[in-house]
């Protein structure tokens, strides 16, 4: 029994489960992922590298083909002028500033017409028959159909090509204007920009002819309108006079009064005298009689004295003279005012015949036209500078704006 239990024992000790054996775990274990494929050009890398080529690079290399091998050498030739208008002094301003009204202060319109005239198509014909612009701008046409004009190009075509070749900038606050002419010769550039220069000062003189004959003509219409004016007051003074008979009211109202003083003086003597006699007499006495008849006279007199001084009598053609001096009054005044401005009028006259024997306004070149003695345009660099940076980003925004789409589909 002991054997069997040791050999049941050994039995179910063999087929009893092994207990785990407890090992060293040893080092970490990384997994190492596998190599990327290498990376190959698809077909949309290479729709994108074409786009590119023929969206920057190409047009780009036939703009600098152009640039350094086709285009004219251009030259640009530099001016500077302003219009400036003489200072009015003296007689103009003590007689209260007359020359204003004849167009002699200061304003800045004469610049700003001076500036749309350098670009109108008056001045582009002038020059073209001075110059023949169409030639000379025009020869290198073959070679250069960019910078060069069209030979069979109309006026407007010039003028529109005009505003390529000559660049005109105005100052406002200064007045300055600032022109720069281009040419396909040093000598053409600058005679083109004193061309510019002698047509506007051409224009000034105009302007000046222009202004002196109209401040000369207004200041005679002036002088003669007031010169009637003085005519027709003098006129009515004579007539006045020569209908009351009067030629200056107030000394005969002073005459007058000088009478009614003297009249008065004698009523009293009289009225005196009249009093002594009746003291002495009767009533009836001759010498009262007489005292009285002087008194009542000299009464009637200065009664009648004194309605001349107030108003006329309603069936009298005798005027008062409330109403004569009233008259003459207005008369005197009306001529006083006509003398004052007929003496205006002449005055203007002097200073619009001074002014027209001088210049008022004048062109002020304070740059002459200079003579370049290299080649500046056209601007090559900058030129294509700008064309890859316009090319670039067109490509760049046609790109985006086609993955944009793929990607919505």
């Amino acid at each position: 029994m002991a054997e069997k239990s040791e050999k049941d024992q050994t039995k179910e000790e063999a087929t009893a489960p092994a207990e785990p054996v407890k090992s060293d775990p040893g080092p970490e274990v990384i997994e190492i992922r596998p190599m990327a494929v290498k990376a190959k050009m698809r077909k949309r890398h290479w729709g994108v590298s074409v786009s590119f080529l023929l969206v920057v690079i190409l047009p780009l290399l036939l703009i600098g083909y152009y640039m350094f091998e086709r285009a004219t050498e251009q030259y640009g030739s530099v001016a500077g002028f302003s219009v400036r208008k003489e200072e009015m002094g003296g007689a103009a301003e003590m007689l209260g500033g007359l020359s204003q009204f004849m167009g002699g202060g200061a304003g800045g319109g004469e610049a700003d017409m001076l500036y749309a005239f350098i670009q109108s198509q008056n001045l582009v014909s002038v020059v073209d028959d001075n110059l023949d612009l169409r030639s000379h701008y025009s020869e290198p046409y073959e070679r250069d159909p960019i910078f060069a004009f069209k030979p069979d190009g109309t006026v407007e075509d010039l003028v529109e090509y005009w505003q390529r070749i000559v660049k005109v900038s105005f100052d406002q606050t200064t007045g300055l204007v600032n022109l720069r002419v281009v040419a396909f010769s040093p000598e053409m550039a600058q005679e083109v920009a004193n061309e510019i220069i002698a047509q506007s000062q051409l224009l000034v003189n105009e302007l000046n002819a222009t202004a002196r004959s109209d401040a000369l003509r207004y200041a005679e219409e002036d002088l003669a309108e007031s010169l009637a004016r003085l005519k027709s007051a003098r006129e009515a003074l004579v007539r006045f006079r020569t209908r009351t008979q009067i030629v200056d009211p107030e000394s005969d109202l002073r005459s007058r009064m000088g009478v009614l003083a003297s009249l008065q003086q004698q009523l009293a003597q009289a009225l005196i005298d009249y009093d002594l006699v009746s003291q002495d007499t009767s009533p009836s006495d001759p010498r009262i009689v007489q005292a009285q008849r002087r008194i009542d006279v000299i009464r009637d007199r200065i009664a009648a004295e004194r309605r001349t001084f107030s108003t006329e009598e309603p069936d009298s053609e005798v005027e008062g003279y409330p109403e004569l001096l009233a008259e003459y009054e207005g008369l005197a005044v009306e001529r006083e005012f006509a003398e004052q401005g007929y003496a205006a009028a002449l005055a203007n006259l002097d200073i619009a015949r001074a002014n027209a024997a001088r210049q008022s306004r004048y062109l002020a070149t304070y740059i002459r036209p200079t003579l370049p003695q290299k080649s500046e345009y056209p601007q090559r660099v900058m030129i294509l500078g700008l064309a890859a940076l316009f090319l670039f980003l067109s490509w760049v925004i046609t790109a985006l704006m086609f993955y944009a789409f793929r990607d919505r589909k």
